[in-house]
């Protein structure tokens, strides 16, 4: 499948089509990423610095370790996209102190969290991939699918935010995270809800991209 910039259309339907984006949600289609990354200098010097003391955490390997799984399966294109469509951060400078963050358009996506010397993990996603009749309505929460896809059924939480159709899951500990980014029906829910925003246009965290984490991920 090709990757060359459309004419019409934002976001990534500028790179991959209606049929494309539904194959690979559904699993059925492994996308033509581009060989090359591109790449500013300036924005990679910018945060080398904070990305060398992330590298002091005693997360950091769980933490580039589970940011690799998440871009061979979350994230469509990532080389093609990075920045522009997707964003990573490091050590982000907001009041919840995470380790790392990733998001597209306006929202949060991924975020990890340090917890003892272990992570916790908060994934943004759609209420209706997380229910039994596939509607928005928090009653309908399919809770065993949710425990089914974490180690301990206790390494799971979440909450409903107000606005329709948004639901974050927390999942704690490296173990578990790495379980619900390989149980099929959240693979499909986290890929869903990234492609609603990466659909939405530019990235709005472009000035927070670090390329240092970005190696790890996609170079790793």
């Amino acid at each position: 499948m090709t990757t060359a910039r459309r004419s019409g259309g934002k976001g990534l339907r500028q790179f991959l089509d209606a049929e494309q984006q539904r194959a690979w949600l559904e699993g059925n289609a492994e996308l033509s990423d581009a060989d090359e990354r591109a790449e500013s200098l300036e924005q990679r010097f910018k945060y080398v610095a904070r990305f060398e003391k992330f590298l002091r955490r005693p997360q950091a390997e769980d933490v580039l370790g589970l940011l690799r799984l998440y871009a061979e399966r979350c994230i469509p294109i990532p080389r093609t996209t990075e920045r522009f469509y997707w964003s990573v951060s490091c050590l982000p400078s907001t009041s919840d102190k995470p380790l790392v963050r990733i998001n597209a358009s306006w929202m949060e996506l991924f975020t990890l969290y340090a917890d003892g010397e272990d992570v916790r993990a908060r994934f943004i996603v759609h209420l209706s991939d997380f229910t039994t009749d596939r509607t928005a309505t928090a009653d309908d929460l399919d809770e065993g699918l949710l425990e089914r896809s974490v180690v301990e059924p206790n390494d799971i939480a979440c909450t409903f935010p107000s606005a329709v159709d948004l639901f974050v899951i927390k999942v704690r500990s490296s173990t578990s995270i790495r379980a619900f980014l390989t149980d099929d029906r959240a693979l499909r829910g986290i890929r869903n809800f990234n492609l609603t925003h990466m659909n939405r246009g530019r990235n709005a965290y472009q000035a927070s991209h670090s390329y240092s984490l970005a190696d790890h991920m996609l170079d790793g």
